[in-house]
């Protein structure tokens, strides 16, 4: 991973992924936004004790966000897109907030309930814009990544 990107976690939930994240951005910065207050003081505190300071917490209303266009050079989620309900408008949201050329990484585990399949995130990334760039692992668990291209 570059050093210093701006990447943005959405669903962070506790943090289980934020600390390597962060520490592999030894000059860039993460953003962990999540839609539950407690989930971003458990992964603060986690982070903290680390003593990993390039991490900034952000409480996501369920529709938008409050960052500039072109903003993010990641944007990734850890089994959370299946539980988003406007999927359709967080999706825009990546696509308005990741730069030219940026990777939009989803994440499924088996096993999980609200699960998308990699079929189902691809149409919904596609019908936005990303173009399809990589698909990793299997049905049951996997990352597919998007690139959003300048004919987006």
């Amino acid at each position: 991973m570059e050093n210093n990107f701006n990447v943005l976690e959405v669903g962070s939930g506790p943090g289980y992924y934020s600390v390597y994240v962060a520490k592999n951005l030894t000059n860039g910065n993460l953003i962990i936004a999540d839609i539950q207050p407690e989930m971003l003081n458990y992964a603060k505190k986690r982070i903290e004790k680390k003593n990993i300071h390039n991490v900034e917490y952000y409480l996501c209303n369920g529709i938008s966000f409050d960052f500039k266009d072109n903003y993010f050079d990641r944007i990734f989620l850890v089994a959370v897109a299946g539980e988003v309900e406007n999927k359709t408008e967080y999706f825009n949201e990546f696509f308005r907030m990741l730069k030219t050329d940026g990777i939009l990484s989803i994440s499924e585990l088996g096993g999980d309930p609200d699960k998308l399949t990699a079929e189902e995130i691809k149409r919904l990334a596609e019908t936005v814009g990303f173009e399809f760039y990589k698909l990793y692992g299997n049905k049951f668990n996997f990352t597919i990544n998007f690139k959003k291209s300048d004919q987006g």
